[in-house]
């Protein structure tokens, strides 16, 4: 479906997520359609080098601008988190989808951001970003439905079909087409 002209700048977008361990080495970089075509080894070390010794407090996050685009990160003990959105960008917007991002991962990753354990997870931490954003598009930003998603959990935190005996299937798939009956 296409968008109708004049919309798009409407629709909040992010441009890209990154997460970075302490040396500004690459852990998750995700680019999206939108983003301007960078360098990106290149846009992240001068990203890496503009927020290193930035004094945010752990569990806070901050606001640069970086590129003409403006930059949400927040730091963990030796990792980083980044999500960039073009300049006229809306920044609480960038710093929920941040907060959604960061607070997921640290709930499964045994409640650490940290490089060590990233780089451990690694699918885990990919899977988070593709739940967060998709191609640009803000999917969502609650930290406990994106957890779930990850986990192959519906939002509401139930047990995934694959781990339910055979009558728990069958109740769980008649509970579900009764509910899309009265809807």
């Amino acid at each position: 479906m296409a968008a109708l002209p004049g919309m798009e700048s409407l629709v909040p977008n992010v441009q890209a997520i990154l997460l970075l361990d302490g040396d500004g080495r690459r852990i998750v970089a995700k680019y999206y359609r939108g983003a301007r075509q960078w360098d990106s080894a290149a846009f992240e070390a001068k990203l890496f080098k503009k927020t290193k010794n930035a004094a945010v407090a752990r569990g806070e996050s901050d606001v640069i601008l970086i590129d003409k685009s403006v930059a949400v990160f927040r730091c963990g003990p030796d990792a980083r988190a980044y999500v960039v959105g073009s300049s006229d960008e809306n920044e609480l917007i960038l710093n929920m989808v941040l907060d959604g991002l960061v607070d997921a991962l640290t709930a499964l990753l045994g409640g650490t951001f940290d490089a060590r354990t990233c780089f451990e997870n690694l699918e885990t931490a990919m899977l988070c970003v593709d739940e967060v954003v998709d191609g640009g598009a803000i999917l969502e930003t609650d930290a406990n439905a994106v957890a779930n998603r990850v986990q192959m959990r519906g939002v509401e935190g139930g047990q995934p079909i694959t781990d339910m005996t055979a009558s728990q299937a069958i109740s769980t798939i008649t509970d579900q087409i009764f509910k899309t009956m009265n809807t």
